[in-house]
């Protein structure tokens, strides 16, 4: 599928790169940092996963077992895919990864249903996206299921264009820098 995906001509952002920090919604400080590869941040998420609404899974993602969810992480956690975690105090409240997949990063974003709503999601996804284009991240892509309006909306609101929208997921695209014009 990727070589029918079409990216836009105009370039996103510009992004913030982590580390940020802000107050949400609910007035919680909330800092964004990359992922360092600690036995805590990993520790953290595995438990945050743990506590995720099975009704917030989409596309079998995350796992809800917890031996799948360490092998998840594990795949996605490695040196190529850029990760950026958002933190309350110590309490992971979200994550954001960018996977290479040839020659662009396909997204995916969880935000523990605690911390939903609150403002949190567009900052981790700005971030990631500061991040991805800090590490010559060209082009980003990911989908949504079509009916999870308030997501949709908050990918267009941050440059992302839908690209394929045959099935009942959207694919939505967004260019972080020049490229070559595909």
């Amino acid at each position: 599928m990727s070589e029918s995906r079409r990216y836009p001509d105009e370039v996103a952002g510009p992004f913030e790169s982590p580390p940020v920090a802000f107050e949400d919604r609910d007035e919680r400080t909330i800092e964004i940092r990359p992922y360092d590869g600690t036995d805590e941040q990993f520790e953290a998420l595995v438990s945050m996963y743990e506590s995720f609404d099975p009704a917030d899974r989409a596309q079998g993602i995350p796992p809800g077992q917890e031996r799948r969810i360490r092998d998840w992480l594990d795949n996605i956690l490695d040196e190529e895919c850029l990760n950026v975690v958002a933190w309350n105090g110590d309490e992971a409240a979200g994550h954001a990864t960018l996977v290479p997949d040839g020659d662009a990063y396909e997204l995916a974003i969880f935000v523990l249903q605690a911390y939903q709503e609150a403002g949190i999601g567009t900052h981790l996804i700005e971030a990631l996206l500061g991040y991805g284009d800090a590490n010559d991240v060209e082009k980003v892509w990911l989908t949504v299921e079509r009916w999870n309006r308030p997501a949709v909306g908050l990918y267009k609101k941050i440059g992302f264009e839908t690209s394929d929208s045959e099935s009942f997921e959207m694919e939505m695209t967004l260019r972080l820098t020049e490229g070559d014009g595909d």
